[in-house]
This record gives C-alpha cells, sequence and structure tokens, in this order.
C-alpha cells in the first residue's frame, strides 16, 4: 500500500525522537520513500546520521548546506510529499503551526505543503492538558491537520498519563489509512 509512495517525516525535539528511527524502518520496509526534515533541538535527541541512514536520504534540518550553499527548498519538499508526518510534534512546535509562526525549515515546509498532515503529539501530561496547547490542538484540527492521539503510560518525567507519543505501528497504520482516503478521492 505504501509502495512508491512519499512521506515527509517531521521529527521535532522531544525524548520520543528515538521512536522516528523506527516508524522509518516501518515505512522503507512498506516501499515508502522517506525523506525527514529535524528542527534543530530534535539533533540533541537523535543524530540526523541514523535517520540518514535507514531512510536512505539526507537529512535536512536548515533552509541552506552550510558546506555548499545549496538550497532546500520547502515549497519543493511541500510539494513532493504525499503525506507529511510530525513525530514527535512537540507542543512548541504545534503552539508555532498553530500560529503560522515558520522560523525553522520544518516549519515554512508545513505551511507550504499540500498534502495532508499528521501530528503525533508526544509531550509530559501537563503540557498536554494545559488550555493553550488544547488550544493550539483545536486550531490545528480545524486547518485541516490530523491528529494521532497519544497514549497513556509511563512519561520521561516518571510521571504515568497521557502524553506519550503513539508507537510507530500505529503511526504507520494512520499514515496508511490516510493515504487510502487520499487514494480514493
Amino acid at each position: 500500500m505504501l509502495k512508491g509512495r512519499k512521506i515527509l517525516l517531521g521529527v521535532t525535539g522531544g525524548i520520543a525522537a528515538y521512536k522516528a528511527a523506527v516508524i522509518i524502518r516501518l515505512l522503507v520496509r512498506e516501499g515508502a520513500e522517506v525523506k525527514v526534515i529535524m528542527t534543530p533541538l530534535a539533533k540533541e535527541f537523535i543524530t540526523p546520521l541514523t535517520l540518514a541512514t535507514l531512510s536512505k536520504n539526507p537529512v535536512l534540518v536548515d533552509f541552506f548546506n552550510p558546506e555548499d550553499g545549496s538550497w532546500n527548498s520547502h515549497i519543493d519538499l511541500g510539494l513532493w510529499a504525499d503525506l507529511f508526518i510530525i513525530a514527535p510534534a512537540t507542543a512548541n512546535t504545534m503552539g508555532k503551526m498553530a500560529a503560522g509562526i515558520a522560523d525553522n525549515l520544518l516549519l515554512t515546509t508545513c505551511l507550504s505543503a499540500r498534502c495532508p498532515v499528521l501530528l503525533a503529539p508526544a509531550m509530559d501530561l501537563d503540557m498536554l492538558a494545559h488550555p493553550a496547547t488544547v488550544s493550539n490542538i483545536e486550531r490545528l484540527k480545524s486547518f485541516g491537520n490530523q491528529i494521532i492521539e497519544p497514549d497513556t503510560g509511563e512519561l520521561a518525567s516518571g510521571l504515568e498519563g497521557k502524553g506519550r507519543m503513539a508507537e510507530p505501528e500505529v503511526i504507520v497504520k494512520e499514515i496508511k489509512k490516510v493515504l487510502s482516503k487520499k487514494k480514493n478521492n
């Protein structure tokens, strides 16, 4: 079902970023072509080298390559993708998306994307329940973004509650569901 599909994976700076490696592996195994955009902070949680190796594509972080000056066009990336999934989607990134702030390559690409956008939130339970986050998620839904509900369980903080990013298998299942609907329309 994913053979030949073009998936853009956005990775933000949260502890759940390690799950991006599994998402990529599952998508590639199903025949998808995967390109990864990371926020600068995401590099503190998982290396671009890991994600580039698994996706078989260079990982993009900046608007241009500092070594040779080549441009990473957010417009071209947004047009290329059949689907854009941001996993993990932090409160910070979702807040910026809801406000239309585009201060990094991931956010500018998201604002330029013509394809379905899925978000897999991941944060501590109090952040997820905060009125600002709840409002931002509702606003993002009103823009047409789709939310993959976070799981309940042990969080990185040691607390128990809702906020764990959905498991990679669940995320890939949601990607298939969205692409199946898109194909049928």
